[in-house]
């Protein structure tokens, strides 16, 4: 779906970013990840020409993006910005019709899919379809602007810290439900973001930039239990242990033997694709943890295994 190879820029005498090249596959998850000034922004801007790379090539479903009309390529591409930048004297349906709109949309297709998309972000139409973005909250209006991304049904979403304005409460929340949002899980996604938590549980593959370079590119789980070099291993240092919690699943502590134990299989409402991180909320909230089979004291004493069996695969 998406190649990049080789992409360069420079400002002035500063290198931005710096001979990158990835590859995204269809319905894939990407993100950029890294300090604040390693390129992550430049990088996402150059996918769909806001910025021009002084050299490199992008291809899109084989085709040189360099090749068409910037206003062209961009209304394929659903583009999501931290400001969120809504049209402030347009209504939050108008917002979401922009893009259909400007390519030619029947109004009762735009009106329709607008309803839907409101609805399954959690803003019902009739309550809000009407209102003005400042007389909304900064989640809600970050939900408008995924609604007006996602409105022409672009095969590409690009979001550029999208969350990152909100307070860490409605973060959570929102990145929630984007997670478990159906419209999102056919799209191929690039995502920038200097949260490592967020990564962590968006990304199907994570590239770690510094100082405009790629410092490993790989999914959560290679980047925490395989380090490319001293800079990924620091970078991820300080929040190690959240990273592991959110990482390993339930499949990965309780190995088969022990889902077959005399407790039983992991209870409802876990699966072997919950985390240890979701299990643990789950087993500290007093009416749902009462009734599993086993205890947190049992889960973290099968998670200290886990990793010492995951520490020991990486080693081989």
């Amino acid at each position: 779906m998406i190649r990049v190879s080789h992409l360069s820029k420079r400002f002035g005498a500063h290198a931005v970013v710096q001979d990158v090249s990835f590859e995204l596959a269809a319905g894939e998850t990407l993100v950029l990840l890294g300090p604040s000034g390693c390129g992550k922004t430049t990088l996402l801007k150059m996918l769909n020409r806001l910025v021009e790379p002084d050299s490199g090539t992008v291809e899109i479903n084989g085709l040189n993006v360099f090749e068409q009309r910037p206003e062209t390529l961009r209304r394929g591409i659903g583009y999501v910005i931290q400001q969120v930048g809504l049209l402030p004297h347009y209504t939050v349906a108008e917002n979401v019709a922009v893009v259909p709109r400007l390519l030619g949309h029947a109004p009762a297709a735009i009106a329709a899919r607008t309803t839907a998309l409101l609805t399954r972000l959690h803003l019902p139409p009739e309550r809000y379809a009407a209102q003005l973005p400042h007389q909304l909250s900064g989640g809600q209006q970050q939900r408008v602007g995924l609604a007006r991304a996602l409105a022409a049904d672009p095969p590409i979403i690009l979001l550029d810290e999208p969350f990152g304005a909100l307070d860490p409460l409605t973060r959570a929340s929102i990145r929630r439900e984007f997670r478990e949002l159906e419209e999102l899980r056919s799209k191929t996604v690039v995502l920038v973001t200097h949260d490592v938590t967020e990564a962590f549980e968006l990304a199907d593959r994570i590239l770690l930039l510094d100082a405009g370079q790629v410092q490993q590119l790989g999914t959560p789980r290679e980047l925490l239990f395989q380090p490319a070099n001293d800079f990924v291993r620091r970078f991820f240092a300080a929040e190690r242990l959240a990273l592991q919690l959110r990482t390993l699943t339930l499949g990965d502590v309780f190995t088969e033997e022990a889902a077959t134990r005399s407790a039983g299989p992991i209870p409802l409402p876990f699966t072997t694709a919950t985390t240890v991180h979701d299990a643990l909320e789950t087993l500290t909230d007093s009416d749902a943890g009462a009734s599993t089979s086993f205890s947190v004291a049992e889960l973290m004493a099968a998670f200290g295994q886990a990793l010492q069996r995951e520490e020991e695969a990486w080693k081989r």
